[in-house]
């Protein structure tokens, strides 16, 4: 598979030019394969077969999804737990907010904890499902 851009894309005769490199490309609406018509500026996988372009499709439509690495229930124990330490943060990667954890903790004398306790009910609930990375929590 080859990567490229949509330099142009005239609706009405349904042909247009993809840039790869420094190579250029033509393409007609039979090989374009996404649900989404064709636009300028679109990321593009295509293939090529002696020189014609076949198979044209949006570069995201072919990315899998984010897999899930971290586990919730973990980092939920970890903010019942350690919460006042930022321990749940650290563990789904947002430093600067557990960081930020331990600094309230610190200049409140202790009154941080409720921030972790708040963060495991969120964390129960699914208002917090993803990591630092956007992928989704198990």
């Amino acid at each position: 598979m080859i990567i490229g851009q949509i330099e142009s894309y005239d609706s009405e005769k349904q042909t247009g030019i993809i840039k790869s490199q420094d190579d250029f490309f033509e393409f007609d609406a039979i090989s374009w394969k996404s649900s989404v018509p064709p636009d300028e500026g679109d990321e593009v996988t295509f293939a090529l077969n002696d020189g014609v372009v076949a198979d044209m499709r949006l570069v995201a439509e072919t990315m899998k999804p984010a897999e899930a690495v971290k586990s919730k229930w973990i980092a939920t124990l970890l903010a019942l737990f350690f919460g006042f330490a930022g321990g749940h943060r650290f563990y789904l990667g947002f430093y600067k907010m557990a960081l930020a954890q331990i600094a309230v903790t610190a200049l409140t004398q202790g009154y941080g904890v409720l921030w972790g306790f708040i963060d495991a009910v969120l964390l129960f609930a699914g208002h917090i499902n993803k990591d630092a990375k956007n992928r989704p929590l198990k």
